[in-house]
Protein backbone atom coordinates (compact mmCIF):
# COMPACT_ATOMS: atom_id res chain seq x y z
CA UNK A 1 0.00 0.00 0.00
CA UNK A 2 0.95 3.41 -0.39
CA UNK A 3 -0.15 6.94 0.55
CA UNK A 4 -2.11 9.17 -1.70
CA UNK A 5 -3.88 12.39 -1.37
CA UNK A 6 -7.78 11.60 -3.29
CA UNK A 7 -10.34 13.48 -4.61
CA UNK A 8 -13.87 12.72 -3.82
CA UNK A 9 -15.84 16.42 -4.33
CA UNK A 10 -15.48 19.59 -3.77
CA UNK A 11 -13.76 20.50 -0.09
CA UNK A 12 -13.50 16.31 0.56
CA UNK A 13 -9.73 15.41 -0.65
CA UNK A 14 -8.32 12.64 2.22
CA UNK A 15 -4.82 11.61 2.44
CA UNK A 16 -5.47 7.25 2.73
CA UNK A 17 -3.83 4.20 1.45
CA UNK A 18 -4.25 3.26 -1.69
CA UNK A 19 -2.65 0.33 -3.50
CA UNK A 20 0.61 0.28 -5.08
CA UNK A 21 0.29 0.10 -8.87
CA UNK A 22 1.21 -2.99 -10.60
CA UNK A 23 4.15 -2.62 -13.37
CA UNK A 24 3.99 -4.06 -16.85
CA UNK A 25 7.29 -5.21 -18.98
CA UNK A 26 7.63 -2.03 -20.59
CA UNK A 27 6.70 0.42 -17.21
CA UNK A 28 8.32 1.92 -15.01
CA UNK A 29 6.88 2.74 -10.92
CA UNK A 30 8.32 6.19 -10.13
CA UNK A 31 8.13 7.69 -6.74
CA UNK A 32 6.77 11.33 -6.60
CA UNK A 33 9.28 13.67 -4.93
CA UNK A 34 7.38 16.80 -6.41
CA UNK A 35 4.14 17.62 -8.57
CA UNK A 36 3.21 21.24 -9.49
CA UNK A 37 -0.57 21.93 -8.51
CA UNK A 38 -1.74 23.21 -11.89
CA UNK A 39 -4.97 25.37 -12.79
CA UNK A 40 -6.90 22.83 -14.25
CA UNK A 41 -6.26 20.70 -10.60
CA UNK A 42 -8.19 23.37 -8.69
CA UNK A 43 -10.41 23.94 -11.21
CA UNK A 44 -11.65 20.31 -10.80
CA UNK A 45 -11.27 20.29 -7.60
CA UNK A 46 -13.33 23.84 -7.15
CA UNK A 47 -15.96 23.25 -9.85
CA UNK A 48 -16.33 19.26 -9.57
CA UNK A 49 -15.52 18.75 -13.59
CA UNK A 50 -14.31 15.33 -11.96
CA UNK A 51 -16.31 12.56 -11.03
CA UNK A 52 -14.15 11.60 -7.25
CA UNK A 53 -12.81 9.08 -6.47
CA UNK A 54 -9.73 9.79 -8.51
CA UNK A 55 -6.22 10.87 -8.08
CA UNK A 56 -5.54 14.45 -9.66
CA UNK A 57 -1.94 16.08 -10.74
CA UNK A 58 0.60 15.40 -13.83
CA UNK A 59 3.27 17.94 -13.46
CA UNK A 60 5.51 15.11 -11.70
CA UNK A 61 9.27 14.72 -11.20
CA UNK A 62 9.89 11.80 -9.14
CA UNK A 63 12.61 9.20 -8.94
CA UNK A 64 12.40 5.74 -10.46
CA UNK A 65 11.91 2.31 -7.84
CA UNK A 66 10.83 -0.13 -10.14
CA UNK A 67 11.22 -1.04 -13.78
CA UNK A 68 9.32 -3.85 -16.04
CA UNK A 69 11.57 -6.50 -17.37
CA UNK A 70 11.80 -4.43 -20.85
CA UNK A 71 12.49 -1.16 -19.80
CA UNK A 72 16.38 -0.59 -21.29
CA UNK A 73 16.68 3.72 -21.08
CA UNK A 74 15.98 4.14 -16.96
CA UNK A 75 17.16 2.27 -13.90
CA UNK A 76 16.29 2.49 -9.97
CA UNK A 77 17.83 6.03 -8.84
CA UNK A 78 16.96 7.97 -12.22
CA UNK A 79 15.15 11.15 -11.52
CA UNK A 80 12.79 12.02 -14.28
CA UNK A 81 10.15 14.05 -15.19
CA UNK A 82 7.14 13.00 -17.50
CA UNK A 83 3.52 13.90 -18.79
CA UNK A 84 -0.15 12.73 -18.92
CA UNK A 85 -1.00 12.20 -22.32
CA UNK A 86 0.40 10.62 -25.37
CA UNK A 87 -0.55 10.64 -28.77
CA UNK A 88 -0.05 7.59 -31.66
CA UNK A 89 1.78 9.42 -33.74
CA UNK A 90 -0.42 8.16 -36.88
CA UNK A 91 -3.70 9.04 -36.94
CA UNK A 92 -4.89 12.11 -39.39
CA UNK A 93 -4.58 14.47 -36.46
CA UNK A 94 -0.55 13.50 -35.17
CA UNK A 95 0.13 13.36 -39.44
CA UNK A 96 -0.73 17.59 -39.14
CA UNK A 97 0.76 18.34 -36.23
CA UNK A 98 -1.98 18.20 -33.95
CA UNK A 99 -1.12 15.62 -31.48
CA UNK A 100 -3.03 17.02 -28.71
CA UNK A 101 -6.08 16.03 -31.13
CA UNK A 102 -5.34 12.72 -31.22
CA UNK A 103 -8.17 10.41 -29.94
CA UNK A 104 -5.70 8.02 -28.19
CA UNK A 105 -4.22 11.32 -25.84
CA UNK A 106 -6.85 11.61 -23.45
CA UNK A 107 -7.07 7.97 -22.93
CA UNK A 108 -3.34 7.86 -21.98
CA UNK A 109 -2.79 8.56 -18.22
CA UNK A 110 -0.32 8.19 -15.30
CA UNK A 111 -1.37 5.85 -12.66
CA UNK A 112 -3.39 6.96 -10.39
CA UNK A 113 -2.24 10.61 -10.69
CA UNK A 114 0.49 13.03 -9.64
CA UNK A 115 -0.45 13.72 -6.08
CA UNK A 116 0.63 9.82 -4.56
CA UNK A 117 3.68 8.35 -3.36
CA UNK A 118 4.10 6.57 -6.23
CA UNK A 119 3.30 6.32 -9.69
CA UNK A 120 3.21 3.85 -12.79
CA UNK A 121 4.32 5.20 -15.74
CA UNK A 122 2.66 3.09 -18.72
CA UNK A 123 5.38 1.63 -21.37
CA UNK A 124 4.12 4.71 -24.32
CA UNK A 125 5.13 7.32 -21.41
CA UNK A 126 7.96 5.51 -20.37
CA UNK A 127 8.81 5.44 -24.29
CA UNK A 128 7.68 9.21 -25.20
CA UNK A 129 7.27 11.22 -22.24
CA UNK A 130 9.84 10.45 -19.74
CA UNK A 131 13.08 12.05 -19.31
CA UNK A 132 15.82 12.56 -17.03
CA UNK A 133 16.32 15.35 -14.87
CA UNK A 134 19.63 17.36 -15.32
CA UNK A 135 22.56 17.68 -12.36
CA UNK A 136 22.18 20.36 -10.06
CA UNK A 137 18.32 21.09 -11.30
CA UNK A 138 15.43 20.67 -8.14
CA UNK A 139 12.65 18.70 -7.73
CA UNK A 140 10.98 21.94 -7.84
CA UNK A 141 12.22 23.33 -10.82
CA UNK A 142 11.96 19.83 -12.21
CA UNK A 143 8.04 20.19 -11.71
CA UNK A 144 7.80 22.99 -13.78
CA UNK A 145 9.21 21.56 -17.02
CA UNK A 146 5.24 20.18 -17.89
CA UNK A 147 3.82 23.87 -17.82
CA UNK A 148 6.85 24.99 -19.63
CA UNK A 149 6.33 22.95 -22.38
CA UNK A 150 2.57 23.74 -22.66
CA UNK A 151 3.48 27.21 -23.62
CA UNK A 152 5.80 26.12 -25.91
CA UNK A 153 3.37 24.62 -27.64
CA UNK A 154 1.08 27.48 -27.82
CA UNK A 155 3.83 30.00 -28.57
CA UNK A 156 4.81 28.08 -31.57
CA UNK A 157 1.35 28.66 -32.88
CA UNK A 158 1.59 32.60 -32.39
CA UNK A 159 4.83 32.42 -34.43
CA UNK A 160 6.85 34.63 -32.40
CA UNK A 161 9.29 36.70 -34.10
CA UNK A 162 12.37 38.83 -33.76
CA UNK A 163 11.21 42.38 -32.24
CA UNK A 164 7.60 41.54 -32.71
CA UNK A 165 4.86 42.84 -29.15
CA UNK A 166 3.32 40.50 -27.16
CA UNK A 167 0.80 41.12 -24.90
CA UNK A 168 -0.60 38.18 -22.36
CA UNK A 169 -4.07 38.64 -20.72
CA UNK A 170 -3.56 36.59 -17.23
CA UNK A 171 -0.12 36.90 -14.89
CA UNK A 172 -0.85 33.57 -13.46
CA UNK A 173 2.07 30.56 -13.70
CA UNK A 174 0.80 30.26 -17.49
CA UNK A 175 0.82 33.59 -18.37
CA UNK A 176 4.13 34.48 -16.72
CA UNK A 177 6.09 31.58 -18.38
CA UNK A 178 4.53 32.39 -21.69
CA UNK A 179 5.96 35.95 -21.37
CA UNK A 180 9.37 34.96 -20.73
CA UNK A 181 9.25 32.38 -23.21
CA UNK A 182 8.49 34.88 -25.72
CA UNK A 183 10.91 37.39 -24.22
CA UNK A 184 13.29 34.46 -24.76
CA UNK A 185 12.14 33.73 -28.42
CA UNK A 186 13.38 37.32 -29.81
CA UNK A 187 9.82 39.50 -28.74
CA UNK A 188 10.96 43.11 -28.26
CA UNK A 189 8.03 43.83 -25.77
CA UNK A 190 6.45 42.28 -23.96
CA UNK A 191 3.03 43.40 -21.49
CA UNK A 192 1.04 41.16 -19.26
CA UNK A 193 -2.31 42.16 -17.54
CA UNK A 194 -3.95 41.22 -14.36
CA UNK A 195 -5.98 42.48 -11.78
CA UNK A 196 -3.30 41.23 -9.35
CA UNK A 197 -0.52 43.57 -8.20
CA UNK A 198 0.93 40.88 -6.53
CA UNK A 199 1.10 38.86 -9.79
CA UNK A 200 1.84 42.58 -11.74
CA UNK A 201 4.85 43.13 -9.29
CA UNK A 202 6.97 39.62 -9.95
CA UNK A 203 6.30 39.94 -13.64
CA UNK A 204 8.57 42.87 -13.53
CA UNK A 205 11.00 41.14 -10.85
CA UNK A 206 11.10 38.14 -14.07
CA UNK A 207 12.11 41.26 -16.16
CA UNK A 208 8.40 41.75 -18.21
CA UNK A 209 8.90 44.76 -20.16
CA UNK A 210 5.31 46.16 -18.99
CA UNK A 211 2.58 45.29 -16.33
CA UNK A 212 -0.44 46.39 -16.51
CA UNK A 213 -3.86 46.33 -13.88
CA UNK A 214 -7.02 47.16 -16.67
CA UNK A 215 -8.61 48.13 -13.03
CA UNK A 216 -6.66 51.16 -12.63
CA UNK A 217 -5.52 52.38 -15.95
CA UNK A 218 -7.01 51.78 -19.65
CA UNK A 219 -5.50 48.52 -21.11
CA UNK A 220 -6.18 49.84 -25.06
CA UNK A 221 -4.22 52.80 -24.25
CA UNK A 222 -1.38 51.67 -22.65
CA UNK A 223 -0.77 49.15 -25.64
CA UNK A 224 -1.37 51.99 -28.21
CA UNK A 225 1.29 53.91 -26.15
CA UNK A 226 3.91 51.16 -26.18
CA UNK A 227 3.49 49.89 -29.48
CA UNK A 228 2.81 53.65 -31.16
CA UNK A 229 -0.55 53.95 -31.78
CA UNK A 230 -0.09 50.31 -34.36
CA UNK A 231 -1.44 47.17 -31.25
CA UNK A 232 0.33 44.04 -30.63
CA UNK A 233 1.40 41.51 -32.85
CA UNK A 234 0.19 38.58 -30.47
CA UNK A 235 -2.18 38.14 -27.22
CA UNK A 236 -1.80 35.31 -25.30
CA UNK A 237 -4.94 34.99 -23.30
CA UNK A 238 -3.74 33.13 -20.00
CA UNK A 239 -6.97 33.49 -18.14
CA UNK A 240 -10.25 31.64 -18.51
CA UNK A 241 -12.75 34.66 -18.80
CA UNK A 242 -14.29 34.75 -22.58
CA UNK A 243 -14.62 38.57 -22.73
CA UNK A 244 -11.33 38.92 -23.00
CA UNK A 245 -11.31 37.54 -26.44
CA UNK A 246 -12.78 40.67 -27.87
CA UNK A 247 -10.85 43.11 -26.11
CA UNK A 248 -7.60 40.76 -27.50
CA UNK A 249 -8.54 40.85 -31.14
CA UNK A 250 -8.78 44.52 -30.59
CA UNK A 251 -5.92 45.15 -29.32
CA UNK A 252 -4.01 42.65 -32.38
CA UNK A 253 -1.96 44.46 -35.12
CA UNK A 254 -2.56 44.26 -38.45
CA UNK A 255 -1.55 40.55 -39.69
CA UNK A 256 -1.71 39.40 -35.65
CA UNK A 257 -2.29 36.51 -33.77
CA UNK A 258 -4.35 35.73 -30.61
CA UNK A 259 -3.26 32.24 -28.96
CA UNK A 260 -6.12 31.16 -26.49
CA UNK A 261 -4.65 29.16 -23.92
CA UNK A 262 -7.46 28.99 -20.89
CA UNK A 263 -10.52 27.28 -21.36
CA UNK A 264 -13.27 29.74 -21.09
CA UNK A 265 -15.78 30.34 -18.61
CA UNK A 266 -19.66 29.08 -18.56
CA UNK A 267 -20.52 32.15 -20.79
CA UNK A 268 -18.30 31.33 -23.83
CA UNK A 269 -20.51 33.62 -26.63
CA UNK A 270 -19.12 36.60 -27.18
CA UNK A 271 -19.25 39.34 -29.72
CA UNK A 272 -16.23 39.83 -31.82
CA UNK A 273 -15.04 42.40 -35.13
CA UNK A 274 -15.19 39.72 -37.50
CA UNK A 275 -14.36 42.32 -40.23
CA UNK A 276 -10.94 42.20 -39.08
CA UNK A 277 -10.25 38.57 -40.12
CA UNK A 278 -10.39 39.68 -43.94
CA UNK A 279 -9.84 43.53 -43.46
CA UNK A 280 -6.35 42.65 -41.50
CA UNK A 281 -5.51 39.03 -41.99
CA UNK A 282 -5.54 38.66 -38.18
CA UNK A 283 -6.18 35.23 -36.70
CA UNK A 284 -7.17 33.43 -33.62
CA UNK A 285 -5.54 30.19 -32.81
CA UNK A 286 -6.44 27.66 -29.68
CA UNK A 287 -3.79 25.58 -28.31
CA UNK A 288 -4.26 22.44 -25.59
CA UNK A 289 -1.62 20.53 -23.32
CA UNK A 290 1.63 20.06 -24.81
CA UNK A 291 3.15 17.24 -27.46
CA UNK A 292 6.16 14.81 -26.80
CA UNK A 293 8.11 17.48 -28.99
CA UNK A 294 8.18 19.99 -26.08
CA UNK A 295 9.26 17.68 -23.28
CA UNK A 296 12.55 17.54 -23.88
CA UNK A 297 12.76 21.70 -25.07
CA UNK A 298 11.42 22.25 -21.75
CA UNK A 299 14.16 20.33 -19.98
CA UNK A 300 16.41 22.23 -22.01
CA UNK A 301 15.26 25.34 -20.84
CA UNK A 302 15.38 25.00 -17.42
CA UNK A 303 19.07 23.37 -17.53
CA UNK A 304 20.25 26.38 -19.40
CA UNK A 305 18.21 28.88 -16.67
CA UNK A 306 17.07 30.51 -20.18
CA UNK A 307 13.88 31.48 -18.02
CA UNK A 308 13.35 32.12 -14.14
CA UNK A 309 11.44 29.39 -12.46
CA UNK A 310 12.44 29.34 -9.34
CA UNK A 311 10.69 33.02 -8.39
CA UNK A 312 7.10 31.95 -9.68
CA UNK A 313 7.47 28.82 -7.07
CA UNK A 314 5.80 30.65 -3.85
CA UNK A 315 4.52 28.24 -1.75
CA UNK A 316 4.91 24.33 -1.28
CA UNK A 317 2.80 22.26 1.10
CA UNK A 318 2.81 18.42 1.72
CA UNK A 319 0.81 15.62 0.03
CA UNK A 320 -1.13 15.17 2.94
CA UNK A 321 -2.02 19.16 3.10
CA UNK A 322 -3.48 19.14 -0.85
CA UNK A 323 -7.06 20.12 0.09
CA UNK A 324 -5.07 23.06 2.13
CA UNK A 325 -3.03 24.10 -0.98
CA UNK A 326 -5.71 23.51 -3.22
CA UNK A 327 -7.91 26.29 -1.10
CA UNK A 328 -5.37 28.43 -0.68
CA UNK A 329 -4.67 28.40 -3.84
CA UNK A 330 -8.11 29.04 -5.07
CA UNK A 331 -8.07 32.44 -2.79
CA UNK A 332 -7.59 35.36 -4.63
CA UNK A 333 -6.90 37.62 -1.47
CA UNK A 334 -3.93 35.23 -1.49
CA UNK A 335 -0.83 36.35 -2.65
CA UNK A 336 0.45 32.80 -4.31
CA UNK A 337 1.54 32.07 -7.88
CA UNK A 338 2.82 28.14 -8.29
CA UNK A 339 1.92 25.75 -5.48
CA UNK A 340 4.09 22.47 -5.47
CA UNK A 341 3.21 19.52 -3.74
CA UNK A 342 6.14 16.93 -1.76
CA UNK A 343 6.01 14.30 -0.36
CA UNK A 344 6.26 14.38 3.64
Amino acid sequence: MMKASVYYRKDVIRYEEVPVPELGEGDILVEMKSCGLCGTDIHKAQHQTVTGPVVLGHEVAAEVVKVGRRVTRFRPGDRVVTAIHVPCFTCHDCNRGHFTLCEQFKRTHIEPGGFAQYIRLPELHVNHLTHLIPEGISWEKAAMVEPIGCCLHGLKRAAITPGCSVLVMGSGTIGLLSAQLAAMMGAGRVMVSDLSPFKLDLALQLGIDHAINPAEEDLEARVREVTGGLGVDVVVIAAGVSALLPQAISLLRRGGRVVVFSPFDHLPMVNIDAGRFFRDEISVIGTYSLSPYEMPEAVEIIRRNRINVEAMITHSYPLSQLEEAIAFAANPQNNVLKVIIKME
